[in-house]
C-alpha cells in the first residue's frame, strides 16, 4: 500500500514504528508520548495556531504585555509540567500544551517586536538560527530529528523547546508578510496554504527526507493559520472580517476540543505500541 502523504512528513524512510528505546531514570515506560502524524493532527495543529494567535491578542490589549505574559507563561509551565510527568501519550494533556506553546510562543514574538521595537525581518532572521541551533543540537544529541522517537526525557525536551521555536518564528513570518511587506492577512493566508504543500510534495516527488518535511510543515503551519484567525478578527479597516480577537478565540476553542475529544475516544492518533499494550486510557 502506498505510504499516505501524513506519514510521508513525520515518518522517515526504514523507520520502523515499534521502533523503541531505553528510557532514562524515572521516565516511565519508554512509550512514545507524541501522536502519530495523520490528517487530523495537522488539521488540530493549524486550529491551535489560529486559537493562539487571537487569544494571545486579546490578552494582551485586554489585560496589558506583562500581566498577559505572565499568566501566558503560567499556563505553559503548568500543561508542560503535566506533559513530562505523564508516561504516555494523553491527547488532552498533550494538545493543551500546544495551545499553551500557541498563546505563549505569540506572546514572544509580539513583545520582541512591539516592546523591544525589533524588526520582523531581523525576528525572523534570529528565530530562525534559534531553531536550526535546537535541531542541530538534538541531532548531534540523539541522532535523530525524528518525532516518533520521543521517549526519553532529553529527547521530550528537545521536542517541546524545538515546537515553541517553530511558533515563535511562525508567528514573526506571519507579521512580516501581512505587516511588514503589507500583503494583507488574507493574501498571507493563501500563500502559506500554497507554500505548505511543497514539503508534502517534496517528500513524496522529489525525495526529500520525511522528518525536513515534516518539521518544514510544521512551521509553516504557524502563519498560515494565524494569518487566517487574525483576517477573521482585524477590523475591516486593516482589511479583517472584524470579528473581533475575542469571539474568534472562542470560536476556534469548539472545533479544537470536539476533535480533541474524538482523538481521546477513539485513540484513532494513540502511537501503535500503546495500543497493542492497551494503554490508551
Amino acid at each position: 500500500m502506498a505510504q499516505s502523504s501524513s506519514e510521508a512528513l513525520a515518518r522517515p524512510v526504514g523507520e520502523e514504528w515499534s521502533r523503541t528505546s531505553l528510557p532514562e531514570s524515572g521516565h516511565g515506560p519508554g512509550w512514545s508520548k507524541v501522536p502519530q502524524v495523520t490528517a487530523l493532527f495537522w488539521g488540530v495543529k493549524v486550529l491551535t495556531t489560529g486559537m493562539g494567535e487571537t487569544a494571545s491578542d486579546y490578552l494582551g490589549r485586554t489585560l496589558g504585555p506583562i500581566p498577559a505574559g505572565s499568566l501566558g507563561l503560567a499556563g505553559l509551565a503548568a500543561l508542560l509540567i503535566l506533559q513530562f510527568r505523564s508516561t504516555r501519550y494523553r491527547p488532552w494533556i498533550y494538545w493543551s500544551a500546544i495551545v499553551m506553546v500557541s498563546v505563549f510562543g505569540t506572546m514572544a514574538a509580539d513583545v520582541v517586536h512591539v516592546v523591544a521595537g525589533i524588526p520582523y525581518t531581523v525576528s525572523v532572521i534570529a528565530f530562525s538560527i534559534g531553531l536550526a541551533a535546537i535541531l542541530t543540537a538534538w541531532y548531534a544529541s540523539e541522532g535523530t530529528l525524528s518525532i516518533h522517537s520521543i521517549r526519553t526525557r532529553r529527547r521530550e525536551t528537545f521536542y517541546w523547546a524545538t515546537v515553541l521555536a517553530t511558533f515563535a518564528l511562525g508567528t514573526a513570518v506571519g507579521d512580516l508578510t501581512a505587516g511588514t511587506l503589507r500583503w494583507g492577512f488574507l493574501p498571507s493566508g493563501l500563500l502559506f496554504t500554497a507554500l505548505i504543500a511543497v514539503p508534502a510534495l517534496s517528500g513524496r516527488f522529489l525525495g526529500l527526507n520525511a522528518v525536513a518535511a515534516f518539521w518544514w510543515a510544521y512551521v509553516l503551519t504557524r502563519p498560515l493559520g494565524a494569518s487566517f484567525a487574525d483576517w477573521m478578527g482585524v477590523s475591516t479597516s486593516r482589511g479583517g472580517l472584524g470579528w473581533g480577537t475575542g469571539p474568534v478565540t472562542l470560536t476556534l476553542i469548539v472545533p479544537i476540543a470536539l476533535l480533541v475529544g474524538y482523538l481521546a475516544i477513539t485513540h484513532k492518533d494513540t502511537p501503535p505500541e500503546q495500543q497493542a499494550m492497551g494503554t490508551t486510557a
